[in-house]
């Protein structure tokens, strides 16, 4: 089933988030991605091996710390973009002790989310 890319991003727990950041290859994709990438661009730029970017990448998209989308080319041959998906992300504890966490997320323009939209059909067909 598709997810609706319009509802508001849930977040993941605090234990996603700090796992997903913990691992040195994760930071490292995070800090080379200035501007959307493909897994083959961050490959070369990051020098991580494609097998292991592949499921790094992984990581960070379910941790919604990355988001995936679809870059549609002429020649038929869709390529997967790579960008960075928050601005700050704010760790707490409630009253209860627990960790709590905040992402704040950069604005998106109607174009972004008809790609996204486009991006999460693509997946199910």
């Amino acid at each position: 089933m598709v997810r609706d890319p319009f509802a508001s991003e849930s977040t993941p727990s605090a234990e996603e988030i700090c796992s997903a950041l913990d691992d040195p290859d994760c930071r490292e994709i995070i800090r080379n991605l200035e501007e959307p990438m493909t897994a083959s661009e961050l490959t070369k730029r990051c020098e991580i091996p494609q097998s292991t970017l592949y499921r790094k990448l992984e990581l960070l998209t379910e941790a919604t710390l990355l988001e995936e989308s679809t870059e549609i080319r002429q020649d038929g041959h869709h390529a997967s973009k790579y960008s960075v998906a928050f601005d700050e992300i704010t760790l707490g504890l409630d009253e209860k002790r627990q960790l709590t966490i905040e992402i704040e997320r950069p604005t998106r323009t109607a174009d972004e989310r008809l790609a996204e939209l486009w991006s999460e059909v693509r997946k199910e067909t």
